[in-house]
């Protein structure tokens, strides 16, 4: 069917559509987050398999063809497309559905895959990061072509499992099967906004490196009553290499860390202070009421714009109840470096790891592994594709969409902009509390429609402007 047959005025908009069906969407989203598709685990090996099955199975149902489930060395990578809009733009739609392990199930109000409407709110690992927001854009698709027959644009569905674990095999993905990614613009919606009426688009992510440092000592524990004092403690050097890493106020001691770091202009930053976060509400979703970092910055800019190293684990000694006396032989502590714009990950980690030789004391050895590495991604505010979609949040929200900056990493935008070089626009649904990788992760129903409509004038926008 010709695209155009999309805009008879005798066919209902895909708007009402939508309001019709919003108790089915829910339903049907339950069935989805119910899968445990914990990437992370071998023992969800199965159920990662068996919600790709199912995802599969719902772009056929909504619409979408040449849908196919594709192996990897890891989990599969479901696509789809609708390609009959001649002439017309296309659009990628990158979404995920792994999932973060579900922690303590003792921390969890209800049963993390079973997922619970309370109130306004769905309840359950991947509820918002990521089945929720992937699932705003393929009820938009469904929408479209059971009003109209027809998308206004092209689109290709590209979902993966492996989000979670660092996209592992997706590039390797890609490579191989180039066809399935082939689009003028990217949308990707696996991101927070500021607020149920207040639309965001994300424009910048930090990069990321996670390193791995061990120190190793004696060939094996020692007892500490009789080698206290007289051998070095690995974990005690440890601690040492660790706390040398920052100075007490939080910036980086390591040499030459912050010499590619991109400075932000007055102009930037007044306008980050005018739409951004303040301290007060960061300090609010952490739920603690103190600030700490580099001197001479909000909050927001610590968490966005400014580079940071956390300490997320050591390891090392007596792990147990109780008391054991011993020297341990060796101990390791994972690093998390975020990255801000124009850091390369390789040469931080190149100082990173000289850093470490030099201060660790000769009676022990130091070794680094690198566990994780991205740059970190800008997008142009000017390109179509951004401002189609914010004509879309101000269609559904009634009100234009801020610009936010974002501390976290998503490996893919990276490999979409850098690699196949294509424009991506980053457009969230999630709320600042809906506890992502947390306990009682939850999807705002609201939202979750907004996030329909959104995608639905966003697809309508695009049509209208190209991609240019």
């Amino acid at each position: 069917m010709d695209a155009r047959s999309c805009c008879s005025t005798r066919k209902p908009p895909p708007e009402a559509y939508l309001d019709r069906h919003r108790q089915r969407f829910v339903r049907e989203l339950r069935e989805f987050i119910r899968f445990p598709s914990v990437s992370s685990d071998p023992q969800h090996a199965a159920d990662t398999r068996g919600c790709a099955a199912w995802l599969a199975h719902h772009l056929r149902a909504i619409g979408l063809e040449g849908v196919r489930i594709w192996r990897t060395a890891g989990h599969p990578v479901v696509c789809g497309h609708w390609l009959r809009a001649a002439g017309r733009p296309t659009v990628l739609i990158y979404g995920h559905y792994d999932v973060q392990p579900a922690g303590s199930p003792g921390e969890w109000s209800t049963p993390p895959f079973e997922p619970t409407v309370r109130g306004d709110r769905l309840y359950g690992r991947g509820a918002a990061d990521d089945k929720g927001q992937m699932f705003t854009h393929l009820k938009a698709i469904e929408s479209w072509l059971r009003t109209s027959g027809a998308l206004p644009i092209n689109v290709k569905c590209l979902l993966e499992g492996e989000e979670e674990v660092g996209s592992t095999h997706l590039a390797a993905f890609l490579a191989e099967h180039r066809e399935a990614a082939v689009a003028d613009a990217a949308v990707v919606s696996d991101m927070r906004i500021r607020g149920p009426d207040a639309p965001s688009l994300t424009e910048s992510l930090r990069g990321a490196l996670s390193l791995e440092v061990t120190v190793s000592g004696p060939q094996t524990d020692l007892h500490s009553g009789n080698f206290g004092g007289a051998i070095e403690n690995p974990l005690q050097v440890l601690c040492a290499v660790v706390a040398g890493l920052q100075d007490r106020r939080g910036r980086i001691a390591i040499p030459g860390f912050y010499d590619r770091v991109r400075q932000l202009g007055a102009h930037a930053r007044a306008e980050m202070a005018a739409t951004g976060p303040s301290d007060r509400d960061i300090l609010a979703d952490a739920g603690t009421t103190w600030s700490w970092g580099e001197p001479g910055y909000t909050a927001y800019e610590r968490t966005t714009v400014r580079p940071a190293l956390t300490v997320t684990a050591i390891r090392g000694g007596h792990q147990g109840d109780g008391v054991s006396a011993i020297v341990p032989a060796r101990a390791s502590a994972m690093l998390d470096v975020r990255l801000a714009a124009d850091q390369d990950p390789a040469d931080i980690d190149r100082l990173c790891r000289r850093f470490v030789a030099r201060i660790v004391p000769p009676s022990a050895t130091i070794s680094v592994r690198t566990l994780f590495s991205a740059p970190p991604v800008s997008t142009p505010r000017a390109r179509a594709a951004v401002q189609a979609a914010r004509a879309a949040y101000r269609a559904a929200f009634g009100r234009a969409p801020t610009f936010l900056r974002i501390g976290g990493t998503i490996p893919v935008v990276h490999l979409l902009e850098r690699k196949l070089r294509i424009p991506t626009v980053m457009m969230g649904f999630a709320l600042p509390d809906s506890n992502l990788h947390g306990p009682d992760e939850n999807l705002h129903l609201p939202t979750f429609f907004r996030g329909v409509g959104t995608s639905i004038h966003f697809l309508r926008a695009m049509a209208r402007r190209g991609a240019s």
